[in-house]
């Protein structure tokens, strides 16, 4: 194994669907075989949204490391925190931000993007104009060498390796490494309507969905508009949802005869659809059972939580002692 670190955070403001699935945690259970990795629950971030109706941000922490842990992140080998209950990271945070420049925060794209996309919530705060602050003192006191984004991520990457080049550069010092990108392709998952799978549409497929839900909720995705019955020829690559989502669960000698069938209207939609509900729930059967083993045993879950944030807590609390005898020449409280 590797002796860079890797770091990456997820917010707790709901359920984990197939999205997640198939675009973090697949590539995270890959990375923890490869690098010390620090996944941690940004509850901190949840509140530059959700500071209006904050009390599920605790249960749904829970959910999510239940979560992790049901879908195979192990605690041997990855280091699994709450970012709140290590407080150095809020100090860090507030260090950085006495440096950082407003105009760095006011050009991130996300931040604007954010600010039209939910217009319902009242984004006009502190907290969330300087959230890249936050996660660039999340990645730092980690001294993370990598840290795993889209395309998309990368504005707010080069925000932390600023603050980390600004603080080096102000006082002459090399605590702070400068993180790179881990780039990694993301699996378009849609949702049952065909959109992106997004708890805000109210199309996704949840981890925690019982073998009903799946079922039902696969049974009523979209396929090819133009097919309206079995006689009639299909384009499943490019008019089908369902088949989308096939692409993930069937392997590619699957997919062809699927393909085949409809375009010679051999193979009906419903048909399809069972196949596919048949394989999700198969791959997600292994997950439901591991989860309800920690939901049998809570002590045991709480000692894995707490043994995370120690770990992390550890590391944190030496990066931020060095932090601050570089900015102040001494050890300073």
């Amino acid at each position: 194994m590797s002796s860079k670190r890797v770091l990456s955070g997820m917010r707790p403001t709901g359920p984990l669907h197939l999205g997640h699935l198939h675009g973090v945690l697949s590539n995270w259970l890959k990375l923890q075989e490869e690098y010390q990795c620090f996944y941690f629950v940004a509850d901190w971030h949840a509140l530059t949204t959700e500071y209006e109706n904050p009390r599920r941000i605790p249960e749904f922490s829970r959910e999510l490391l239940l979560e992790w842990l049901a879908v195979g992140l192990d605690p041997s080998r990855s280091t699994l925190f709450i970012q709140s209950a290590i407080k150095e990271h809020a100090e860090l945070y507030l260090l950085f931000a006495m440096f950082t420049p407003v105009s760095w925060l006011e050009r991130n794209p996300t931040y604007k993007d954010m600010i039209k996309e939910l217009k319902q919530k009242d984004l006009a705060t502190y907290g969330f104009l300087g959230y890249p602050v936050l996660q660039a003192a999340d990645i730092l006191i980690y001294k993370a060498h990598k840290v795993p984004v889209g395309v998309d991520q990368l504005p707010h990457l080069e925000l932390t390796r600023e603050i980390a080049r600004r603080f080096n550069y102000l006082y002459q010092t090399e605590v702070f490494p400068l993180p790179e990108p881990l780039l990694s392709e993301v699996p378009k998952v849609p949702g049952i309507d065909g959109r992106k799978m997004s708890k805000s549409y109210g199309n996704a497929i949840f981890l925690s969905d019982d073998e009903k839900a799946v079922r039902q909720k696969i049974s009523t995705m979209v396929t090819d508009v133009n097919r309206p019955r079995k006689s009639d020829p299909g384009d499943p690559e490019n008019r089908c949802v369902a088949f989308q989502l096939m692409k993930l669960y069937l392997t590619p000698e699957e997919q062809q005869e699927v393909i085949a069938g409809c375009k010679d209207a051999r193979l009906g939609c419903v048909e399809c659809k069972r196949k596919l509900a048949d394989r999700v729930v198969e791959a997600l059967r292994p997950l439901w059972e591991r989860r309800r083993e920690l939901e049998e045993k809570p002590s045991l879950f709480e000692e894995i939580m707490a043994s995370g944030n120690e770990k992390a807590c550890q590391v944190a609390r030496e990066t931020l002692e060095a932090a601050k005898v570089a900015l102040f020449g001494t050890r300073w409280f």
